[in-house]
């Protein structure tokens, strides 16, 4: 009953913060970010149950129905909003905390060099850009926002927006001669 409860949370969540969202009868049966939950929760109910094939199995079903990946031994907190999730990957020993949200095409990865450890850790009401990717084992604090298309490879304290610009800005000043 609890992952029922678990998930109803999530999709009254994702009503609350989607303004496109009607209803949570649409978010339920439309909405690929509330889909690749329901697979994430079982899946990861029967990774911490050592039924590691079977739990890969509804993973790897929920990345092909949504285009979403998730790690069965991912930890994941209450009410994930998941916004046009397609390319989202979020690794084995990632961790996100409650209330966060997460947009289209981002990773929470690794970086190659770690064994144990290798993803990273959100803290709580952590916002992720879209296109951001956030590699190795960091910790991201609460309430941070990281802009869109941001890499970040170091932790991030909390109440800390990190973004990251590609131009620099170059301002022309005109003078008159006299």
């Amino acid at each position: 009953m609890k992952i029922f409860k678990e998930l109803y949370e999530d999709a009254k969540n994702i009503k609350t913060k989607d303004p496109a969202a009607r209803s949570i009868i649409e978010v339920i049966i439309l909405y690929p970010g509330f889909h690749i939950l329901v697979f994430y929760r079982l899946a990861h109910f029967l990774y911490k149950c050592k039924l590691l094939f079977l739990a890969r199995f509804i993973s790897q079903t929920g990345r092909f129905l949504t285009g979403i990946e998730i790690h069965p031994g991912a930890k994941i907190g209450r009410r994930l909003f998941i916004d046009h999730g397609m390319g989202i990957v979020i690794g084995e020993t990632a961790t996100i905390g409650d209330d966060c949200v997460i947009y289209h095409n981002s990773t929470l990865g690794g970086t190659g060099k770690d064994k144990h450890k290798r993803h990273p850790d959100l803290g709580n009401n952590v916002m992720v850009g879209a296109g951001s990717k956030i590699l190795g084992p960091i910790k991201i604090g609460n309430n941070v926002k990281i802009g869109a298309n941001s890499t970040v490879l170091k932790d991030i304290p909390d109440d800390v927006t990190v973004v990251r610009c590609n131009h620099i800005i170059k301002k022309t000043i005109n003078i008159k001669a006299n």
